[in-house]
């Protein structure tokens, strides 16, 4: 049985403080987009449809995604997940240090920033949006690390023998739900979109590599909430669910219908 101690703040000196949380973001947020780059060197090199995309374009993208990240993060988890704390202490929507990101309203964020940008680029959207869907579980990772560092979003009561015992919650030993959201929606999903976009070169096919990112985010989000204790302020919904794995439902029959427009278009031509 483990116990958690880790102390959330990296550096800190006088009243300057540097958390894991942020790091994450930070960390993320630059291999991702390294990562990117390299895909879009890769792919401009061995297809003539990508040359209308240059590297130098996702440096220009990483302020709208990072804009796209917090603004939609935040917001998403002040109006789905806490709405009442909020708005009665509207100053602690600005703490974002302190924790609390929704992933959903991030990535309606990151879509709303990336349409805007594809826009003013006159690039096709789902040359930006597959890119990111395979570099996105990189931030993913870090991300729920992170989490694990807060102790939050923490799991279930559990009498396994790697439970962890989140000493500022209680003293049950509980799935450490978010090393396995790190493996599921960050290691895992990352392998996966990498392998259909490159062996499978589903790359190419543009905008599906963007559906199954969807999908598989989804059925993996949803499983690994039957580990994860759900939200003091939300607990369970409809037939027993949490409010991740209701919005996982809806994201999921997205990127299905996603897939299916596509095949079907492609089929047309």
């Amino acid at each position: 049985m483990l116990i958690h101690n880790i102390d959330p703040v990296a550096i800190s000196f006088f009243i300057f403080e540097i958390r894991w949380y942020s790091l994450a973001y930070i960390f993320g947020i630059i291999l991702g987009w390294y990562y990117a780059k390299k895909i879009v060197n890769k792919l401009k090199s061995k297809n003539g449809n990508f040359q209308e995309l240059n590297s130098r374009d996702f440096d220009d993208l990483i302020p709208y995604l990072i804009m796209g990240i917090i603004l939609g993060g935040r917001l998403g988890y002040v109006f789905i997940y806490n709405l009442e704390y909020y708005l009665e202490n509207l100053i602690k929507i600005f703490f974002i240090w302190e924790g609390g990101m929704s992933f959903h309203g991030g990535l309606i964020g990151v879509i709303f920033t990336i349409f805007i940008f594809s826009k003013k680029k006159n690039i096709n959207i789902f040359y930006f949006l597959d890119i990111i869907s395979i570099v996105a579980p990189i931030g993913l990772f870090f991300g729920r690390i992170a989490n694990f560092i807060n102790a939050e979003l923490y799991g279930k009561a559990t009498d396994a023998p790697w439970g962890v015992i989140f000493s500022n919650v209680d003293k049950i030993p509980r799935h450490p739900s978010q090393i396995y959201e790190a493996f599921l929606e960050g290691l895992l999903l990352f392998l996966l979109l990498s392998f259909l976009a490159f062996k499978k070169k589903l790359i190419f096919k543009h905008g599906i590599i963007s559906g199954i990112f969807l999908t598989f985010y989804s059925l993996f989000r949803f499983i690994s909430e039957f580990f994860r204790e759900p939200d003091v302020h939300v607990g369970y919904l409809y037939l027993g669910t949490t409010m991740g794995q209701v919005l996982s439902l809806i994201m999921l029959f997205c990127g299905l219908i996603l897939i299916s427009i596509l095949i079907e278009k492609k089929n047309e031509l």
